[in-house]
């Protein structure tokens, strides 16, 4: 865990547990944590299953990298530090998110193992679910889909330490969602649904 600079502060509890907005939701709060290479289809999935979700009543929102970046973490670049702040603040947002009792869709790269498992730590210690799934996409693929041409400007040096070619992607050892490149993302979004509602996230 990151140090406490801040002094003097008492964490003030809610007189609203998590059974009574279970009650309330038909649904626990938790984390999914969508990640893989630039292009690999987290936000795609995301936005994907958090549309297929509302649909149905529940209450998702979705921490997408891109957006988070033109607000709450507007003043972090891309350096090794910045990338684990950027990391951190978020994983304490989607901790307060999912205590609220919603469900959290967060999709970050975030190629190191050590930052996702920051983010993990942040939601055990909470008592909260946090579910990495790993979008395992090949990078000749990701490169193919480039729309916004990151990867040709990374290629051409005009962009440093840019994940899957000059900065490496840790893949992840411990998500309990792995997808690869096969199925559409509709197919991708079911097998996500079809593990909330095994593993209780979700009531019908």
């Amino acid at each position: 865990m990151q140090p406490r600079h801040s002094t003097n502060v008492v964490w003030q509890p809610s007189r609203v547990d998590r059974r009574k907005r279970r009650e309330i939701f038909s649904q626990s709060g938790a984390t999914l944590w969508f990640t893989g290479l630039s292009g690999a289809g987290k936000s795609t999935l995301a936005f994907l299953i958090e549309h297929m979700l509302v649909e149905q009543k529940y209450k998702a929102y979705v921490l997408d990298g891109d957006n988070v970046r033109h607000g709450l973490n507007s003043n972090l670049g891309f350096s090794a530090a910045d990338r684990e702040e950027n990391i951190r603040r978020v994983g304490e947002v989607a901790k307060l998110f999912a205590d609220s009792g919603m469900i959290v869709l967060a999709s970050f790269i975030s190629p190191f193992r050590k930052d996702r498992a920051l983010v993990r730590g942040i939601h055990q210690q909470a008592g909260l679910p946090f579910i990495e799934i790993f979008i395992d996409t090949p990078l000749s693929v990701c490169e193919e889909r480039d729309s916004k041409q990151l990867y040709a400007k990374a290629r051409r040096g005009e962009i440093k330490d840019f994940t899957g070619i000059s900065s490496p992607y840790e893949v992840p050892t411990e998500a309990e969602i792995h997808l690869n490149n096969g199925p559409s993302p509709q197919e991708q979004a079911q097998i996500v649904l079809d593990y909330l509602e095994l593993h209780g996230i979700l009531e019908k």
